[in-house]
């Protein structure tokens, strides 16, 4: 046993520092990016993912935000039929087919691109695991480069700097870092693994980027202060969930209570996500998820621009004109309060 005494940090652990900037304007500011992957792909678009959960990463959250050039990573549980369509109609540019790491994972994979052949190819594949430390993860990701070796692999999740060296030798290109940050995860809870998110970037991004790799930063976002805070420690990419859940293209359970709708929404090892997808928790297992219950927000496109207004406007205090700019122009002070709470529970609108 050792115990690791530096400090680490989360988003509420940490504020931009503001400084003098020639940005007249939010209009100024440009968010997309454009990448070239460790294995040869490319990449160019505004670089936030909607999560592979239920009631975010669907076809419809897809079409909505791919409009507005963002990302999305579907579902597991979607339909090969309805894949293949959808990749076909978009060619797959902002979309990734999420699997597991099993043996028919892979077999699933092989037979998507044997249907888009030999017009189209699958250019993104996303292989989530809540645990990415296994050796077993690391060989399949191997065997997903050696059989789609033109494919462009999103693989996690992990938290550490090794990991990510471990896992972009292995084959993939963007590692997925975050364990237990999500707000519906409640892998620290069960387990007592984790790390805090905003080092865990920071670390993670530094990590991948000597091999020329790329990393997501999964979880941990509640606002768009804190998309602006996971780009400015180095993420490539940022991928969301609760933050773009509840909305009309996520197909969520709609409740009413008092007069109000909410949507149902839970965490993918919840024991309502295995009930729905696994035919319930297996003897040797537990839930490490939520279900909760969020305000129902409307179209998602409305949920988004809100999130893409608050990063333009975090890269005006800074003099970041670009996205890419923002990690080389931030600088983060330590603090133990980063905003008021005073009204948090009368708040009407934000």
């Amino acid at each position: 046993m050792r115990i690791e005494t530096e400090l680490k940090y989360d988003f509420d652990d940490v504020l931009i520092r503001p400084k003098r900037s020639t940005l007249k304007s939010r209009k100024e500011v440009d968010l997309h990016r454009s990448y070239k992957f460790k294995h040869g792909g490319t990449y160019f678009g505004i670089p936030i993912m909607a999560a592979n959960m239920d009631g975010v990463g669907t076809l419809d959250v897809s079409k909505e935000i791919g409009d507005l050039g963002l990302f999305t990573c579907l579902r597991k549980s979607l339909s090969e039929k309805f894949l293949i369509k959808e990749l076909k109609a978009t060619e797959g540019n902002n979309l990734a087919v999420t699997v597991g790491r099993n043996k028919d994972d892979l077999q699933k994979l092989k037979r998507i691109v044997k249907e888009l052949s030999p017009c189209y190819k699958l250019k993104y594949i996303c292989v989530d695991v809540a645990n990415g430390y296994s050796q077993s993860f690391v060989d399949f990701i191997k065997e997903v480069r050696d059989e789609i070796p033109y494919a462009n692999i999103i693989a996690g999740n992990v938290v550490t700097g090794e990991m990510v060296e471990e896992l972009l030798l292995a084959g993939a290109d963007i590692i997925k870092v975050g364990i237990g940050s999500g707000s519906v995860c409640t892998t620290r809870i069960k387990t007592g693994v984790g790390y805090p998110q905003f080092s865990s970037i920071a670390e993670c991004a530094d990590a991948a980027h000597g091999l020329n790799g790329h990393i997501v930063a999964d979880g941990g976002c509640t606002s768009p202060g804190d998309v602006a805070k996971a780009f400015g420690a180095g993420a490539d990419f940022v991928m969301l969930g609760s933050m773009l859940a509840g909305c009309k293209e996520g197909g969520g359970k709609i409740v009413k209570i008092d007069g109000k709708e909410y949507v149902e929404f839970y965490g993918m090892s919840s024991k309502v996500a295995n009930e729905k997808h696994n035919g319930g928790l297996k003897d040797y297992r537990t839930s490490e998820g939520r279900r909760v219950l969020l305000p129902y927000r409307g179209e998602i496109k409305n949920v988004v621009q809100d999130i893409l207004g608050g990063l333009r406007s975090t890269c005006t205090y800074v003099g970041a004109n670009q996205l890419r700019h923002l990690s080389k122009c931030a600088t983060f002070i330590r603090c133990t309060n980063t905003h008021s709470k005073i009204y948090e529970a009368n708040t009407l609108e934000i």
